[in-house]
């Protein structure tokens, strides 16, 4: 890194940032701060930068503070020179500028996620394609139809064609052979689940087949059903299927690691459902744990699916979980300091300001609107004429004045409930900001399906065809 960067920052916060600034080594890279005279950097806009920023002073670089709102390509062509999002927190810059350890690039993965609509013959082909969309928003590749024992599925086939003339590639699962021939004949990309004694459904139609044991546990079946397509040359999955906590949980997953060092050039595929629908538990942790499971052994692709309401992010957790275990890999580091996003209820560093740093803040302050900020030692809340520190958000309502004014009372009332839950689980807080809780709530008012095109952390496009492995998806837009 080299050149001039300038800094552009209000008038509470630039002393922080230069002496920031002044504690990094950025090598031959020099920098310059100026504010624009506000109080607080977060209320520039760019039209405000456009107008008062009249030298750039030979910079080849603007930062810009991370709330400041507005169109920043608009300013990159006023001013000549690229004009830059920063963190939201100055902690958080020394990562920004690569003083601690590059910003990690999340567009690449190698597994590919079938998500499952385990009710389709229930639904309308209307609610099936708003359903796919949805999951393909989310990170699903493959759109799976799950038929149900006992009930009739007639617009299967309509449902399979719907699905691809959208551009989805789309999975057929069933266990009645009759289910997986129409979906094989109606222009399925996969069959799930054929067994050695069902494999003759696989001659019928060109779906690429899901193999599973002939009976649970039964390892050397598959390794057979396995065989015999090899010596046809025709592709498949295999599934040595991933059981229940106490119901053969452990035996499978060693099941999964021999069948890797048996067959160590085989496509394999997991079905995670058993652990994150059948565990009463977080599911980013389970997502998590069970794709460093699936990079180490190589595994291609996971079924998933969003039954349970304790599941309802699970799609969007497998998809953050594949893209930091592939750049984890790839860059042989442990999976950590990565990405949040799957530190959904407790981050890394939750207090980036100490009690001493936020009073010093504080007495920079000569205005009377409130700041709140949260810090290892409690919730604080001040103005110009005082600081107070507590933990319970009631214990400051006599101490702030606002008694005869609702609508301030009221604004506070949220923001000290915001920073109570933020103090109680270890989490960022940011006044005048909704608590973030990683990828298990898209940010309000964020466009999933645009993300997704412009290669962020969740969706890329799906594979063209069944035998495209999804490698990497476009650069991510650093904000």
């Amino acid at each position: 890194m080299s050149g001039h960067i300038l800094f552009l920052t209000g008038q509470l916060a630039e002393p922080s940032l230069r002496r920031l600034l002044d504690g990094l080594d950025l090598g031959d890279t020099t920098w310059s701060v100026r504010q624009l005279g506000v109080k607080v950097a977060a209320l520039m806009t760019a039209e405000m930068i456009r107008r008062r920023l009249t030298d750039t002073e030979q910079a080849e670089r603007i930062i810009i503070p991370g709330r400041c709102r507005g169109d920043l390509a608009a300013l990159s062509r006023h001013f000549g020179i690229p004009v830059e999002r920063g963190p939201d927190e100055l902690m958080d810059l020394p990562r920004y500028l690569g003083c601690a350890g590059r910003m990690p690039d999340l567009s690449g993965y190698l597994v590919r996620i079938f998500a499952e609509i385990v009710e389709a013959p229930r639904l309308s082909i209307a609610q099936i394609l708003e359903r796919a969309a949805g999951y393909r928003a989310d990170g699903a590749d493959v759109i799976d139809l799950g038929c149900l024992p006992d009930t009739p599925f007639d617009h299967l086939e309509a449902s399979v064609a719907a699905l691809k003339a959208a551009g989805h590639l789309v999975s057929v699962d069933s266990m009645q052979p009759a289910e997986l021939l129409r979906g094989g004949r109606a222009g399925a990309d996969f069959l799930l689940s054929l067994t050695e004694d069902s494999l003759w459904i696989a001659a019928e139609v060109a779906s690429c087949p899901v193999l599973i044991p002939q009976q649970p546990g039964d390892l050397s079946s598959l390794e057979r059903a396995m065989a015999r397509l090899d010596a046809q040359g025709r592709p498949y999955l295999a599934d040595p299927v991933l059981d229940p906590i106490h119901f053969g949980f452990a035996d499978s997953l060693v099941r999964y690691h021999r069948l890797r060092h048996a067959h160590p050039r085989a496509e394999i595929m997991m079905g995670i459902g058993n652990l994150t629908e059948l565990t009463e538990a977080d599911t980013t942790g389970i997502n998590a744990l069970l794709m460093g499971l699936i990079s180490e052994l190589a595994i291609g692709n996971i079924l998933t699916t969003q039954v349970s309401p304790h599941c309802r992010s699970a799609i969007r957790e497998a998809d953050r979980a594949r893209r930091i275990m592939h750049w984890a890999r790839r860059e042989g580091s442990l999976p950590k300091a990565i990405d949040g996003g799957l530190t959904a209820v407790h981050e890394r560093s939750p207090f980036p300001y100490r009690p001493d740093e936020i009073q010093a803040l504080a007495a920079a302050v000569r205005d009377p609107n409130f700041r709140i900020q949260v810090s290892e030692a409690g919730i604080h809340c001040f103005n110009r004429d005082g600081f107070h520190t507590d933990t319970d958000p009631f214990a400051f309502y006599p101490l702030l004045g606002v008694e005869h004014d609702a609508g301030h009372a009221f604004y506070l009332g949220v923001e000290l409930a915001r920073a109570q839950i933020a103090l109680q689980l270890g989490k960022r807080y940011v006044q005048d900001q909704p608590l973030q809780w990683g990828c298990t709530v898209p940010p309000a008012g964020s466009d999933p399906v645009g993300d997704a095109r412009r290669g962020t952390t969740r969706h890329r496009q799906a594979p063209r065809s069944a035998d495209e492995k999804p490698e990497t998806a476009s650069t991510n837009e650093r904000n």
